[in-house]
């Protein structure tokens, strides 16, 4: 899931109900604005490769498989096990927020297709996806680190996937922060270096 505005638990859920046309307190966008950005993210090229990859895989995506909702808690998005992906319109406010999260999550479904055993509760599971979707996404590019206001020149890349993978796992009912921290180092190279579906590291 998306954190930093990031993600939360993946069998929980930040959804709420959401009215289309309710007012935004603290800079977000209402639903409709919001599933409106959705419908404009899948026009863009890594996006529409990623669900290419996903049909390829005998996982197609149904037209409301991505939604957007009013979400609790600091969370951007999320992908949920059976149900889809939830984009969280109060906490975004722009188009790429809107397309970063929907490629961060799309990755999760795609890990979720291809993996017959992937549990969300086990933590060496939960932080591979989420080293996956850090590093696949774009979500670490440079200019969104200094935007975030983290200058670090060198390694930054790592830095942060690894300190959103941290937030993100922490967040998981099933693994405290030890557990979080031994299981991103022990699947780190393995899942930092599988980039599928794409061929190299957008």
């Amino acid at each position: 899931m998306e954190n930093d505005s990031a993600s939360k638990p993946r069998s929980g859920g930040g959804g709420g109900g959401g009215g289309s046309t309710s007012s935004v307190q603290g800079g977000g966008m209402t639903v409709d604005e919001c599933q409106n950005m959705i419908q404009r993210s899948l026009r863009t090229p890594t996006v529409k490769f990623l669900k290419e990859q996903l049909e390829k895989s005998g996982c197609s995506i149904a037209s409301n498989f991505i939604k957007a909702t009013n979400c609790t808690g600091a969370t951007a998005g999320g992908y949920l096990k059976g149900q889809g992906i939830i984009v969280c319109s109060n906490h975004l406010q722009i188009q790429d927020e809107v397309t970063q999260v929907v490629i961060h999550e799309l990755i999760h479904a795609y890990d979720e297709c291809r993996g017959a055993n992937l549990n969300w509760s086990n933590c060496a599971h939960h932080a591979c996806s989420e080293i996956r979707a850090g590093h696949l996404s774009g979500d670490c590019h440079f200019k969104r680190e200094l935007l975030r206001g983290f200058m670090k020149m060198r390694g930054h890349e790592q830095d942060c996937v690894r300190r959103r993978v941290m937030k993100s796992v922490t967040a998981n009912p099933y693994c405290s922060e030890e557990a979080s921290k031994d299981a991103m180092e022990a699947v780190w190279d393995i899942c930092y270096n599988d980039t599928k579906p794409f061929d190299r590291a957008p």
